[in-house]
C-alpha cells in the first residue's frame, strides 16, 4: 500500500469510545488509525486494552497504528502485533531489551515503532534506528489528550530527521501531542512526515475535512 508523503494519523483517543468502528468510518481519509494504549503505571491515565484493539481490527481495514504507553512492553507488544496490529509502538523508556522486541514486532509482521518522551535524548537511540521502522516523538507529556504543542521538542526532530538520514534506510518520524493546523507546520519543517491529531480531528464539525486540512498544512510546512 503506496503512502503520501505526509501521513495523518488521527488518535480514536478524542473519539466516542462507544462507537468506535462508527468515529474511524468517518476519518475515510486517514493513512493510519492511531490507538493510545495506557495502563495507568506508565502514564497516569487509562485507556484501553487489547480486547479494545481486537474489535477495532474487525471492525475496519484501515491501518492500525498502536502506540503502548505502558509498563513492560517487552511482555505485551507482539500480543498487539499477532492481533493485526500494521505498526506496533513501545517507549524506549519502558522497554528492557527494545532491540530484541523491534526485531519480534518485525518478525510477527508490524512495523516496529519506539516512541520518547519530550525530555528523552534521540542521540542515545541513534545506533537501533535502522531496528525500527518509525520514531515517535511525543510532543507533549503522555497521557492526557488537548495539551499544547510543546516547540521544545522542534530541535529533537530537526536531529531524528539527521540521525535518519544518515542510516539511508526509509524510517518515518511520527509526532504526537498538540497536532493542529496551527502546529502541524512547524513539525513538518522541522523533518517530521506523521503526525497523530485527536482533539484536533474529532472536534471539527467534518473530521475527515480535517484530516485533509491537516496533511495540506504539513506539505505547506516542509516547503519551507
Amino acid at each position: 500500500m503506496s503512502l503520501p508523503a505526509m501521513q495523518i494519523t488521527p488518535s480514536v483517543l478524542n473519539a466516542n469510545f462507544a462507537e468506535l468502528g462508527a468515529e474511524i468510518a468517518r476519518i475515510p481519509s486517514a493513512d493510519m488509525v492511531h490507538v493510545d494504549v495506557m495502563d495507568g503505571h506508565f502514564v497516569p491515565n487509562l485507556t484501553i486494552g487489547l480486547p479494545v484493539v481486537e474489535s477495532i481490527r474487525k471492525a475496519t481495514d484501515k491501518l492500525l497504528d498502536i502506540h503502548l504507553m505502558i509498563e513492560d512492553p517487552d511482555r505485551w507488544a507482539p500480543d498487539y502485533a499477532a492481533a493485526g496490529a500494521d505498526s506496533v509502538t513501545f517507549h524506549v523508556e519502558a522497554a528492557r531489551a527494545p532491540i530484541r522486541l523491534a526485531r519480534e514486532l518485525r518478525k510477527l509482521g508490524a512495523r516496529a515503532s519506539m516512541a520518547l518522551k519530550p525530555a528523552t535524548p534521540i542521540d542515545g537511540f541513534a545506533d537501533m534506528l535502522t531496528e525500527v521502522d518509525m520514531v515517535l516523538l511525543m510532543t507533549v507529556e503522555p497521557g492526557f489528550g488537548g495539551q499544547s504543542f510543546l516547540d521544545l521538542v522542534l530541535p529533537k526532530i530537526r536531529r531524528t530527521r539527521e540521525l535518519v538520514r544518515r542510516t539511508g534506510a526509509q524510517i518515518l518520524v511520527q509526532v504526537d501531542g498538540g497536532v493542529s493546523v496551527d502546529t502541524i507546520g512547524r513539525a513538518a519543517e522541522a523533518g517530521a512526515d506523521v503526525f497523530v491529531a485527536g482533539s484536533a480531528v474529532y472536534r471539527a464539525d467534518d473530521p475527515d475535512a480535517m484530516v485533509n486540512e491537516l496533511r495540506d498544512a504539513a506539505v505547506k510546512g516542509c516547503q519551507h
